[in-house]
Formats: structure tokens, sequence, C-alpha cells
């Protein structure tokens, strides 16, 4: 086995890629030397705790109970778990018909069914623990600009502002987003399923407090969620709004001001939560159903949103790519173990063996809910109405929903 500079390079240094980097470094026990290239300037290290600077408009990410207990298992949770709010419940509903549904924590027997956690929290969190790691180096802000494939290893060509170098690994793991430049310069395809919609994500402030209740809102205008947040600095109860549009609207709700767009956000959700008071920085995107074609070949592995990336209404995304990363550490911390190559594609055909039946259960989850609560012809309403009451009155039927939503596989208990 050739003589590498390092065992696996990490092309991004987002959530997936400072997760990833966590994984390697705690299951082989500071046994891997791994390289975490980030093309955006991290925040300078500190001493002690990461800082927590809280915000109206910060982004935020749903992590399943599933999620909790690999970071557990991490020894992130005890700092990450001091901003995060916690999903004891999740109502569903469809608007202006008869079914709905009501899952809670409590009857599952877990303490949640899963968290709200600010991204640059979760981040700061992730690099704080990851720096006291001296065998995961950082190159920040720097870039990859080509791999080179060669029998046993792969050389990558970094560029570190005006320095160009080539650095070799066993293993590359892309994980620089769903529009990876990577992948396309290593040539592997991507499907695409266009939903033809348009998400508008926003924090919402108001009257009531949530009491860590998520809301599934089912509406003409597209289903929309309300995720738990912290209260922010000044004391105000938030959630964090997840909207769904067809794309031929994305011009028109752009236009709206903030009084008309919670207006029209109370007239669909209605006032569970009482007055919607405040709405921060929209932003919009499109929705689509992006698959990699090829997650693994010999020294590369596909990850996060660069292999998949699907419809946000089930909050599958970012879940399923640390199920992911967690598999493939362990086997890799395995392979190393043994004085096996990391990048050996029978190893890595073993990680996507293990994982495919996730995937598909997961990809396949998030896609048909998506269709089935995006159609608004009336006899898919009916059945989808039915479907929402049967489901709230079946507790065998409600436990293996949720299982599935908080990233429980079957077999598996928690704790």
């Amino acid at each position: 086995m050739p003589h590498t500079d390092y065992d696996v390079v990490i092309a991004g240094g987002g959530m997936v890629g400072a997760s990833l980097a966590l994984c390697l470094d705690c299951f082989s026990h500071a046994g891997l030397r791994v390289l975490v290239v980030e093309s955006f300037s991290l925040p300078p290290a500190g001493e002690g705790k990461p800082a927590y600077r809280p915000s109206f408009d910060a982004r935020s990410t749903a992590l399943s109970f599933g999620s909790a207990q690999i970071y557990q298992e991490l020894a992130v949770w005890p700092l990450l778990a001091e901003h995060i709010a916690t999903i004891s419940q999740v109502h569903v509903s469809d608007r202006g018909h008869f079914g709905s549904a009501l899952m809670s924590a409590a009857s599952q027997g877990w303490p949640a069914l899963g968290y709200v956690v600010e991204n640059a929290w979760l981040g700061n969190v992730l690099l704080n623990q990851l720096r006291r790691h001296t065998n995961v180096e950082f190159l920040s802000p720097a870039s990859v600009e080509a791999v080179v494939v060669s029998q046993g290893y792969a050389t990558l060509s970094l560029r570190d502002g005006d320095t160009l170098r080539d650095v070799t690994t066993q293993l590359v793991a892309i994980a620089d987003g769903a529009d990876s430049g990577l992948r396309t310069q290593l040539g592997i395809s991507a499907s695409v399923n266009d939903y033809h919609q348009v998400a508008v994500i926003a924090n919402v402030g108001t009257d009531k407090h949530h009491g860590g209740c998520a809301y599934e809102r089912f509406t003409q205008r597209g289903p929309l969620a309300l995720l738990p947040l912290s209260v922010d600095e000044t004391g105000m109860s938030r959630s964090a709004l997840v909207w769904t549009f067809p794309e031929g609207m994305a011009e028109e709700v752009a236009s709206w001001s903030d009084e008309a767009f919670l207006a029209e956000l109370q007239r669909n959700f209605g006032y569970r939560l009482g007055r919607l008071s405040k709405v921060g920085q929209r932003n919009a995107f499109p929705l689509r159903l992006m698959q990699a074609d090829e997650q693994v070949r010999g020294q590369v592995v596909v990850l996060g949103n660069a292999a998949h990336s699907l419809h946000p209404v089930a909050g599958q995304g970012f879940n399923l790519a640390l199920r992911d990363l967690e598999c493939l550490s362990r086997l890799v911390a395995a392979a190393h173990a043994a004085g096996e190559n990391l990048g050996d594609l029978k190893l890595l055909q073993r990680y996507i063996n293990s994982q495919r039946g996730d995937q598909l259960v997961t990809t396949t989850f998030s896609d048909q809910l998506s269709g089935i609560f995006s159609n608004r012809k009336p006899i898919l309403s009916l059945f989808r109405n039915l479907g929402l009451s049967m489901l709230d009155v079946s507790p065998s039927a409600k436990s293996r929903f949720v299982a599935r939503a908080a990233g429980i596989l079957p077999g598996a208990a928690a704790e």
C-alpha cells in the first residue's frame, strides 16, 4: 500500500464534513490522519466553550432522535444541547379538512422526537470539538481544484490563496454540497426529479410559546412546517418556518411585504401559536430530489447533499447523511486497524450495501410524502385525510411512522 500524506481528505467543512471528521477521529481513536478542506473562512479558534450568538434570522436544522444518539456517542451532545429546542410532539393537519394526527415522544417512551438547532451553533460546537483532536487538520479558506485517482491512492490539487500544491490520500470524501463541483469534475452524474416548487424559509415570532410542538400543515399553497426554536435574545418565542409554494409563485411571494407574508401565513396556519408577530429574513430555494448515480468508486466516496438532496417536508436530508457517515466511519476505522487500504472499492461497496436500504426507504418516504401532501385533487385529499385519521388511532402504525421520521431504523431501540 503506497504511503500517502493523509489517510482521508474531506472536501467540504460544513456540517456533514465536520461531522465526518469527528466520526473518523473518534471511531479510530485518533488513529487516522484527516485533512478537511473548506472554501469559506472558518471562525477563529477560541478558548473553552464556543461562542453562542443568538439571532432572530439564524438558519436551523432539525435533528432526529437518532441523530442525537450519534452526537451523544461523539461526546458533543452535552454542549450542543445547551442551545437547542426539543420537539416533544408533532401535530399534522390538512387545512380545511378533517384529518389530523398528533405524535408524541411520551407515547414512544423517548425523551424527545427530535431537536432543532441553529446551524451556526452546531457548526461552532463541531469545530470546537475537532480542534481538540490533533490528528484532524483544517485548510481554510482553500479549495480542491482537481482529483486524480491512481491505483491505491488519489492526488488532490489544493489551492490555498495563491499557492497550488498536491497532496495524496487513500480516501477522498466529497461533501461540498448538492451542486458539487468535484462530483462533476470526476464525471459522476446525478439523477434529478424537479418538484417545480420553491421553499421559503424564515423564523417567525409568535405570541404563544410552542411548548415543544412542531407543526406540519398542508395548505392550498403547499405544505408548511413550523419547528420549535429557543427564544431569541429579547425573550421572544420563535419557530422555524419552511413553506412550500409552486415555483410559479416565487416572484409573487418574494414581493410580499413582511406584513402581507405574516397575514397569509396566519390565514393558512391558524392561531395555534396565537398571533404571528414577526418574520425574519426570508430565503427561497428551488426544490428537487437529487441523487448521485455513483456514491463510491475506488478511493472516492460522495456524501451529504452531494450524494442525495431531499425535499425538506420530512426533514430527512441531514439526518440520513449523518447515518451514512457514521456507517462509513466505522468501516473505515476497522479497515485502518486491519491495515487495509481505506479507499479500496470492496470496502466502499460494503458501506454502500449497508446503507442502500436506509437511503432507498428514506428518499422514497420523503418523495412520496411530498407528492401526497402537495397534491390538492379531491380524491387524493380524501384518502390523505382518511390516512391521517387512521394514523392517529392506530398506535402500531403511528409508532412505525414516528420511528422512521425520528431516524430509528427497524430493530433499533431508543434508549
